[in-house]
């Protein structure tokens, strides 16, 4: 059985996508079979992977108003072992058409369940924000990773979105976890980055992400040609990045595939492109 894991952060720009997209390439290419929920109407992560959204004939908004069979919705990407459901404009109105059906926030956990157990991961990239179709991922999940940007106010409204998951928690999803806070956009030449992760480290402890995210022009640069990190700059700092953040959660998961001898390496030294990195939200 699969395990659901919802990308979630209200505020935007904070490489929620870069990291949907990337982390269920880096699972893929560690040869765990992962699907990529498109759950935001904005479709980064489709036009991130190489999909058109505007060819997609069936997607998440159809599967979500059951108008369409998740299975024939699901398409391959470049990536090994990586799926996607994709997305278009037209989910922005699921928000309206869901508030008064029964069961509103269950209908992605309907969904999901047709197909949970053919794959050994689901991310699912949420919108920036905390409506309806957030609430339907969550509820849907077994865990959320956090996403949390290494620069000023970073912390902002991350009480609101903690709280929201604890409602969820109550209400809807017992079972939902925290997965990590994964700290994105990290430079460490910046005194303020370095400020952030200490912050972070210190008030959540166990619930930060050892690995962090280098910011990175090959991790903004990739989705333009409709690429992973994986497949656009396989040896680069991005992608030794999102491999760690993988191995992280498989470790903690205790999935065991990966000797400890195939550990990928991360280092805090500057490469070429560790200039300004595009944001994808």
């Amino acid at each position: 059985m699969g395990k659901i894991i919802s990308i979630a952060n209200h505020k935007g720009g904070v490489g929620k996508t870069t990291t949907a997209i990337n982390l269920a390439a880096s699972l893929a290419v560690l040869e765990y079979k992962t699907l990529l929920v498109d759950a935001d109407p904005q479709a980064n992560s489709t036009s991130g992977v190489g999909v058109d959204p505007r060819s997609t004939k069936m997607g998440t908004y159809e599967c979500l108003m059951g108008e369409g069979n998740i299975k024939k919705a699901i398409i391959e990407t470049g990536t090994p072992n990586m799926y996607l459901l994709p997305s278009e404009m037209g989910l922005v109105g699921a928000e309206i058409e869901l508030v008064g059906q029964v069961n509103r926030n269950q209908k992605l956990k309907s969904v999901l369940a047709k197909v949970k157990d053919e794959y050994d991961f689901i991310i699912i990239d949420c919108a920036p924000s905390l409506g309806l179709i957030t609430i339907n991922a969550l509820t849907a999940s077994n865990s959320v990773i956090i996403p949390v940007q290494c620069e000023y106010y970073a912390l902002e409204g991350l009480g609101k979105l903690l709280h929201t998951i604890k409602l969820v928690q109550t209400e809807m999803n017992e079972d939902l976890e925290v997965e990590g806070i994964l700290l994105t956009m990290y430079d460490i030449r910046l005194r303020l980055s370095n400020q952030v992760v200490e912050e972070v480290k210190s008030h959540f402890q166990d619930m930060a992400f050892n690995t962090v995210i280098h910011r990175n022009t090959k991790l903004g640069e990739a989705p333009s040609y409709g690429k992973t990190i994986i497949m656009y700059d396989a040896t680069g700092k991005g992608a030794v990045n999102y491999l760690n953040l993988a191995r992280e959660i498989l470790q903690k998961n205790g999935l065991t595939k990966i000797s400890d001898d195939d550990r990928f390496i991360d280092t805090d030294e500057d490469d070429d492109d560790d200039d300004d990195q595009e944001k994808l939200e």
